[in-house]
């Protein structure tokens, strides 16, 4: 069995180990080393350090809608195409190169969470279940045929890092397990349900922003959702505000306003929100290392009554 793979991010790393174990893998498509870190060094993505240490080909074309592009794919005679967290949209000509199309490994349960962001999204909005789709590609956003798919539960303490590394694994796992008998012809294509259809857009900064004025589980959630990147942040007093891990209660702030600190204990800060407390166990200030709590309280100074915002004043 002959394959490409496209993939950019460490996310789509188990993947490519997966398709190398089960077929030959003639070419591998990444995006383009981009500058990163403080000095801005030139980085290759983790798919094109993974590839170059099997032996595989490396290609990182600036232009994927390109008739050479897609002619050069159909001369590779692959029978597959595998597609995981490749960043860019391909078109038919590309869609259509390797005999039997290309696939892709989705991190959400289809038609849930089609688009750039699926596991943020799902911890965002309080999903209790999400998983892997392995999917045949059309032009659309995620909307093809589903041919496989595995499911996990979110837990309690997940976060968009923790439940990317888990599902990255069983993303690796249904594709050395299904992508053979996709080949073969055992498996049926199942149409998406489009009216059950949610999107998860690409994450901007300002989805961070923490809005104490919603209930304390759906502030936990955006905290869980937003780590590693944006990363939640609000403001206290003139100082901005990273918070890394907090965790909801039931606890009633009576009277308190949205973002009124009402106890400091020695497991965190504990902050009114509409509905319930959040306790901030693990905060940064700008510029600043990442402390505990009670390290935060006892350092930097923060007492009841102080009262944390969203950036640009908002509650």
């Amino acid at each position: 069995m002959r394959t490409i793979f496209f993939g950019s991010p460490e996310f789509a790393v188990p993947c490519l180990d997966a398709l190398h174990e089960v077929s030959d893998v003639v070419a591998v498509i990444s995006q383009p080393d981009r500058p990163a870190g403080r000095g801005l060094a030139m980085r290759a993505p983790a798919v094109k350090q993974r590839a170059l240490e099997l032996g595989l080909g490396v290609s990182q074309p600036t232009k994927v809608r390109t008739a050479e592009f897609a002619e050069r794919l159909q001369s590779l005679e692959a029978d597959v195409a595998v597609v995981v967290a490749y960043g860019r949209i391909l078109p038919r000509a590309v869609l259509e190169a390797p005999r039997s199309g290309c696939l892709n490994v989705h991190a959400s349960l289809l038609p849930r969470w089609r688009g750039a962001a699926p596991i943020q999204w799902s911890i965002v909005h309080g999903d209790e279940e999400t998983g892997v789709t392995l999917m045949q590609m059309d032009e659309g956003m995620d909307t093809g045929p589903i041919l496989a798919s595995a499911s996990t539960r979110i837990a309690l303490d997940d976060d968009a890092s923790t439940l990317s590394e888990r599902l990255s694994k069983m993303g690796a796992a249904l594709l050395r397990e299904q992508l053979p008998r996709y080949v073969a012809g055992e498996l049926e294509p199942r149409p998406q349900d489009d009216a059950a259809a949610t999107m998860a857009p690409l994450l901007d900064k300002s989805d961070g922003r923490v809005r104490w004025n919603k209930p304390a589980q759906a502030v936990h959630n955006q905290i869980r959702g937003m780590n590693p990147w944006p990363g939640a942040h609000t403001v206290l007093g003139d100082r901005h505000i990273k918070v890394h891990r907090a965790l909801a209660t039931t606890l009633d702030p009576e009277g308190a306003r949205p973002g009124e600190v009402i106890a400091l204990d020695p497991e965190g800060i504990l902050v009114a929100c509409a509905e319930g407390t959040l306790e901030i166990q693990e905060l940064q200030e700008s510029g600043r290392k990442r402390v505990d709590a009670r390290s935060f309280a006892s350092g930097r100074g923060v007492a009841v009554g102080d009262c944390f915002t969203s950036e640009g004043n908002e509650g």
